[in-house]
């Protein structure tokens, strides 16, 4: 009998255009002028996510999000946004609970580690109302890498003969010199990313705190960057340590102050995850009605972000948050801790 070989020819949809020189005469027209871009979250929003935007956050998982962002986005109740899920928990399902997005490319989506997965964002990826493209975590962060390089695509050598592969956009290609067989990984230009920072200054020099993940590509990839930031500081200070700005003046059209932005994320360095918080809208989630209610209370019945965390107690709650952050800036060493290396 014939061996039946499983059909894997890739049948995802690519949702945006690889086309370098297309985005190249998009960044040739962007400004570079080094201008004070500070504004509220709800002016950020209104001018560079319409409807029909296809977004990119940064950080990872549920640490450094930029949630006062994402929290505006539903409160304006935008729709038919595209949006890659690279490593996305609680922000995929706040936007998931706006239901505001109907295209996503997905890597790591609808599971909140060890807080589960959530209903909420399951409900609505397997409602049909979202097209869906997979891909890996290293394979959705390679496509702002070739973005970020100026090329169309990069090659790789993994998801062959996989379910990933079946459901992606890649492509397989020979090695013009060695000829095996590579996966062909498209460049990947989001309209509007939106990446929570440590401290950023008014024309948008921007620093992190520790691992930066993917946001060093991602900021160079996107065509708008909406940066929110815990702190504002002057230029000088960013001066101080040049190699921890993960994002230059020049590619960020927005900088909005925002501390607390990542609540109820993890902010390494400054405060913890809120965990009885994100506890209550995994409870709330599982009943549509109680849900409804729920978002009511806290994004749609609320002004703005601050108004949503004084909701869940405001200036006290994040002092607690920040006593119970193991890292905090000064006053903990992993490494004199532990007896380390030297």
């Amino acid at each position: 009998m014939e061996e039946q070989v499983p059909d894997l020819t890739p049948r995802g949809e690519l949702f945006m255009s690889p086309d370098v020189d297309e985005a190249r005469a998009f960044f040739m027209k962007k400004p570079r002028t080094m201008t004070n871009k500070l504004m509220s979250v709800s002016e950020a929003v209104d001018r560079f996510i319409p409807d029909g935007t296809y977004i990119a956050t940064g950080g990872f998982g549920g640490v450094r999000i930029p949630s006062a962002v994402i929290h505006d986005i539903v409160r304006k109740r935008r729709k038919n946004l595209g949006f890659s899920g690279h490593s996305t928990t609680h922000d995929f399902q706040v936007l998931s609970a706006g239901r505001v997005f109907n295209r996503c490319d997905a890597a790591y989506i609808v599971g909140l580690e060890m807080r589960g997965l959530s209903v909420c964002a399951r409900r609505y990826v397997e409602s049909g109302a979202v097209k869906m493209t997979e891909w890996s975590n290293g394979t959705l962060a390679w496509r702002y890498k070739a973005a970020a390089m100026g090329v169309p695509f990069l090659p790789a050598r993994v998801l062959m003969g996989t379910d990933t592969m079946k459901y992606s956009a890649a492509k397989t290609i020979e090695c013009p010199f060695t000829g095996i067989k590579l996966v062909a990984v498209p460049a990947l230009y989001p309209d509007v990313a939106m990446i929570h920072v440590h401290r950023a200054d008014v024309y948008g020099n921007c620093q992190v705190d520790g691992i930066t993940v993917s946001d060093l590509d991602l900021g160079r990839c996107s065509k708008h960057i909406i940066i929110s930031t815990e702190r504002l500081v002057e230029t000088d200070e960013i001066r101080k340590d040049p190699s921890k700005t993960i994002v230059p003046f020049w590619l960020v059209d927005a900088v909005c102050h925002v501390p607390y932005g990542s609540y109820p994320g993890n902010m390494p360095y400054e405060y913890y995850s809120d965990e009885n918080h994100l506890a209550e809208w995994m409870t709330a989630e599982k009943d549509p009605a109680t849900f409804e209610k729920f978002l009511d209370k806290y994004i749609y019945g609320v002004k703005d972000f601050s108004e949503y965390l004084e909701l869940n107690g405001g200036e006290a709650r994040m002092a607690e948050l920040r006593a119970l952050e193991p890292l905090r800036r000064g006053e903990y060493s992993p490494v004199k801790k532990a007896g380390g290396c030297r």
